[in-house]
């Protein structure tokens, strides 16, 4: 078995989904000012760290484009003074889509390159290998994928069509 095969496969498959989620989510639900992390605050939180750890190290990442200062964090920053970040504008459907068409084409690049026998993640933060890296991050991004798939499903009725392995 392929090791890397199946990781860009997994993470094709759940960024699809994720397409699926934000394509098929109602403007209301969006940007609903009644939830403590909006729709697109989300969908841009997983894309922002499934880009990071895509990366060799911290120091290695470049940020999209269109980032917007601290606008992947979803609770307060983890460094002094720890608030809650500043958050404006929302992203716009488009705009997520066009992240996560980058996330696509980076899974397609970096997993490739990756040293899955590497002992260190390349995160000070994160104490463990490569390997366990990319299961890490395709964990958070599905969890993530899960919850914005349950609100589609509970508040609009909306359903995502689960992908099961996606070619790159």
């Amino acid at each position: 078995m392929d090791a890397k095969h199946a990781i860009t496969s997994q993470y094709l498959a759940t960024l699809e989904m994720l397409k699926q989620a934000i394509v098929k989510c109602p403007s209301a639900l969006w940007d609903d000012p009644g939830d403590k992390n909006r729709f697109w605050q989300i969908a841009y939180h997983a894309l922002f760290y499934t880009h990071l750890y895509l990366q060799e190290s911290e120091s290695a990442f470049t940020g999209w484009s269109g980032h917007r200062k601290d606008y992947q964090y979803l609770g307060s920053t983890p460094r002094p003074p720890h608030a809650p970040p500043d958050i404006g504008e929302a992203y716009s459907p488009a705009e997520v889509l066009a992240y996560l068409e980058v996330c696509q084409g980076q899974v397609k690049e970096k997993v490739a390159g990756l040293d899955l026998e590497a002992a260190n993640s390349g995160f000070s933060w994160l104490a463990f290998g490569k390997l366990e890296l990319q299961l890490y991050n395709l964990r958070h991004l599905s969890q993530h994928v899960g919850e914005l798939m349950e609100r589609l499903g509970t508040r609009a009725g909306i359903d995502v069509d689960w992908v099961g392995s996606q070619s790159a």
